[in-house]
């Protein structure tokens, strides 16, 4: 056995995770890959082909560059707990008037604790995957910060994971940018991992249409909500819409009504079936309320604190001050930010370090009107 330790490696057959495991191997850890199968793509019922991390071709890749480095690759099929934690959790926020983020749930949920599992039965200290982030050990904590490449980084999708699960997982590529990733799979002669396709897709929507999702998971789902109101902010109705599930907020593409002005759906009333449109600037919030939290810089929030928050994954961030009162953290924006969806996970960052995050459980229009 290695003296630097056995690592299990989560190996999705893209070119990130694909040279993480290189990179382990290479510095000499006794290296085990593992693919997990999470979603089987005929059981979604959409019309894309099958590609992406689950699919045989990536398993494929994954094993291949596992026999040519001499190192053992296993498949681990999580279609079961899957299913019944993140598809039925996206199913229901959407139920429930909100947008669910499946890839940071099933991240902290799902693929770290079947992973450390795995790992325990196989002798492994670490496990490994190929996401651009970095952690520290400091005062105690482990400490998420930003991945080297700021266009890559993935820290915004880690904010779940636990301090104990932290403790023992690595990420090879934090201190790299994405063309060195790629120049070093060229180095070793793996080319064709430099021209494979990557997906931002959701993993069991191949088709990138959640609606269509939500009508073949629901039996008479478009009956139960067809006929709702589309409101503006004052309650006045301007329309029919499709049914308050098939909406999100921030929306403006797709919402088949003219008003005479840009409209976004600025709120989702589940209760009513009714989808609140208004301007780009009624879309604006002063703050919101984050529930669920994971902390990773600090054990909690001590008074006031000065941050940068994302409110979604390609958010640039936007600069507040958050409180924590119980389990809940407040959010004070100083100028508005727009499309703050609840469902949706908050991120909180001093400089390149993840404080923690939560999810959304809503927004407020005034300061005044926090309490």
């Amino acid at each position: 056995m290695s003296t630097k330790g056995r690592v299990l490696v989560a190996m999705s057959g893209g070119i990130d995770s694909s040279v993480a495991a290189v990179m382990l191997h290479e510095q000499g850890y006794e290296v085990i890959g593992m693919t997990m199968k999470t979603w089987d793509y005929n059981s979604s019922g959409g019309s894309k082909k099958e590609t992406g991390c689950c699919s045989l071709d990536s398993i494929n890749d994954a094993r291949d560059i596992a026999v040519n480095l001499g190192f053992p690759h296993y498949i681990l099929d999580i279609r079961e707990e899957f299913g019944d934690y993140v598809i039925n959790h996206f199913t229901n926020e959407y139920l429930d008037g909100r947008t669910p983020n499946p890839c940071v749930l099933c991240n902290t949920h799902i693929k770290w604790d079947a992973l450390l599992r795995r790992a325990d039965k196989l002798g492994c200290d670490f496990i490994a995957t190929g996401h651009y982030a970095n952690i520290r050990e400091e005062n105690g904590r482990f400490v998420i910060s930003k991945g080297k490449d700021e266009n890559k980084d993935q820290s915004y999708a880690l904010w779940g994971i636990s301090q104990e699960s932290l403790s023992r997982t690595m990420f090879p590529l934090g201190n790299l940018h994405k063309t060195e990733i790629r120049q070093m799979a060229i180095d070793r002669g793996f080319t064709a991992l430099v021209n494979k396709s990557e997906s931002y897709e959701i993993c069991f929507v191949p088709d990138n249409d959640y609606r269509g999702f939500l009508k073949r998971r629901v039996d008479g789902l478009e009956e139960k909500v067809k006929g709702g109101e589309f409101v503006l902010e004052d309650g006045t109705v301007v329309g029919k819409h499709e049914g308050y599930p098939f909406y999100t907020v921030g929306q403006r593409k797709g919402l088949g009504i003219a008003l005479g002005f840009p409209a976004y759906v600025i709120e989702i009333n589940k209760e009513k079936n009714q989808v609140v449109l208004g301007t780009f600037d009624e879309l604006a919030r002063d703050g919101m309320y984050v529930d669920q939290l994971n902390l990773s810089k600090f054990s909690t929030v001590d008074g006031r604190i000065d941050t940068v928050t994302k409110v979604r994954y390609n958010d640039a961030g936007s600069p507040a001050v958050i409180e924590q009162v119980g389990d809940t953290i407040k959010v004070f924006f100083g100028k508005g930010v727009s499309a703050i969806a609840p469902g949706q996970a908050a991120v909180f960052y001093d400089g390149n370090d993840v404080i923690g995050g939560g999810w959304i459980k809503s927004s407020f229009h005034q300061l005044a009107n926090a309490k």
